[in-house]
């Protein structure tokens, strides 16, 4: 049985926890930043959980993680 490929795309996005969980970057922080107020834009710094309705899916694209 060969090894399982990793799909670099979602390595390079999620990471994982201490515990386990998968965490993630938030969106909306790339451009269009003026009409963003001061607030939503350091709020969107912060990384954020990835939901539970998508972690069994990532867990196929990062066997290893």
């Amino acid at each position: 049985m060969p090894k399982m490929k990793t799909k670099r795309a979602a390595a390079k996005r999620f990471s994982v926890t201490g515990t386990g969980k998968l965490k993630r970057s938030k969106a909306y922080k790339s451009h269009i930043l003026t009409k963003k107020s001061t607030k939503r834009k350091r709020n969107l710094r912060q990384s954020a959980i990835t939901d539970e309705t998508n972690v069994k899916n990532m867990r196929k694209v990062m066997p290893y993680a």
